[in-house]
């Protein structure tokens, strides 16, 4: 299976994503699978500013584009070559105050593209991406799965299968760390049960 490997962790080796994801990567792969990887922290995508959000929606009458814009449309067709040649998808992605972190969302940005990975028809919304499983690797300092708040505060998961799925994507598979800055008892069970269900992901293939 083809596996593009997201990480969006600032934690480098003490990251408990990081750690969950490279093994979901590794059991979806198989031994001879190829694996892209991308390090979204330590090369991290520039967000969005004017001059590219013009140039991805160019108006009549719109400037040239100059080097550095046209550098980052290259790389958003990168991007989403590597989405697109993908039959699965590990993203690593730690809740970062209630939400995702900011390198993660830099890459949806790039590739959430009318005409590319959803259209707007008589139907509304259609997705363009689907036909790959996605598997989000998530990891949280407290413990929020199940709680009467939860609804309120996930802007991390919740996000992730919203716009996941607007774009097509919706075989969505969450392995979840929970609590893991509430001790290193803690932090070591989460660890351990999240990595507990990485063989489940291929047991029924």
């Amino acid at each position: 299976m083809k596996v593009l490997h997201l990480d969006s962790s600032s934690l480098g080796s003490l990251s408990v994503s990081r750690q969950v994801s490279a093994a979901v990567a590794a059991e979806l792969a198989g031994s001879s699978g190829p694996v892209v990887y991308r390090d979204l922290t330590a090369e991290p995508i520039a967000h969005l500013d004017g001059k590219l959000i013009s140039a991805m929606r160019p108006a009549p009458g719109a400037p040239a584009e100059d080097a550095a814009v046209k550098a980052e449309l290259a790389l958003n067709e990168k991007l989403l070559a590597e989405l697109f040649d993908a039959e699965a998808i590990v993203i690593g992605a730690p809740m970062y105050n209630f939400s995702v972190p900011s390198q993660l969302k830099a890459w949806i940005d790039r590739i959430a593209q009318a005409g590319r990975t959803f259209r707007y028809s008589a139907n509304g919304p259609e997705g363009l991406a689907g036909g790959r499983r996605v598997v989000i690797v998530s990891s949280r300092g407290g413990k929020y799965a199940g709680a009467p708040f939860e609804a309120a505060l996930d802007h991390q998961e919740a996000y992730l299968r919203g716009v996941l799925g607007f774009m097509g994507m919706t075989d969505v598979t969450v392995i979840r760390a929970e609590g893991v800055a509430m001790g290193p008892d803690a932090r070591e069970k989460a660890i351990a049960e999240a990595l507990g269900q990485v063989e489940s992901l291929t047991a029924a293939a």
